[in-house]
């Protein structure tokens, strides 16, 4: 049985159990990276930066995943090294399907609950029901614009490094044979190394 065919009283049910367990994990998490980002500063890390572009990619739209691809692209394509950083929702634009093996029920259900890759991720306005994702495919198509799919394949081979955040991955239960190959994996550190080096620093 599909997650949308449940009764909406169990459906807000399942949320709540979801949004309780994600902030039980998650909890303290910001205070964690600004005190990472304090130490960077003081310790010097921080000194003199490269041609270097760094994203955090925490949305898992449509639109807002286009548009990071779309900046890291252009900024590989300018000869800048890239890093992208996914964590939360935007761990969808790296996905390549749903696992259920191996899963607690509330790994379970969130993965339901999830899209299963960057072809089924929702639009963040004018989603409608579904229709909006179709719509905007397929005005992209009728215009020779890359669909996000594409766009990811393509910023890999243009040797962006894209970096799983683990901690996002532990909150999501999401298994490292769910995600895309030739991505790297870690947490506030590694995002912080590439950021402190970096002329431009993206939250998307």
């Amino acid at each position: 049985m599909e997650l949308s065919q449940l009764p909406d009283e169990l459906r807000a049910e399942i949320k709540r159990i979801i949004d309780d367990e994600v902030e039980k994990k998650t909890r303290g998490f910001s205070d964690a990276l600004d005190q990472l980002r304090l130490q960077v500063e003081k310790s010097g890390c921080a000194g003199e930066q490269e041609d270097r572009a760094t994203l955090v990619v925490f949305s898992g739209e449509m639109d807002t995943l286009f548009a990071a691809c779309t900046i890291a692209s252009g900024a590989a394509a300018m000869g800048m090294e890239v890093s992208m950083f996914f964590t939360f929702w935007g761990l969808n634009a790296i996905r390549v399907g749903r696992s259920f093996k191996g899963k607690t029920i509330t790994e379970i259900m969130v993965a339901c609950m999830m899209p299963g890759g960057p072809k089924s991720v929702p639009t963040s306005r004018m989603n409608m029901a579904g229709m909006g994702p179709r719509f905007f495919k397929y005005l992209m198509k009728k215009r020779n614009v890359e669909e996000l799919p594409n766009l990811v394949e393509l910023i890999q081979d243009l040797g962006v490094r894209m970096v799983a955040c683990e901690t996002s991955m532990m909150v999501m239960g999401v298994k490292r044979e769910e995600l895309i190959e030739g991505i790297d994996y870690g947490g506030v550190a590694t995002y912080l190394e590439d950021a402190a080096k970096s002329k431009i620093t993206l939250f998307i």
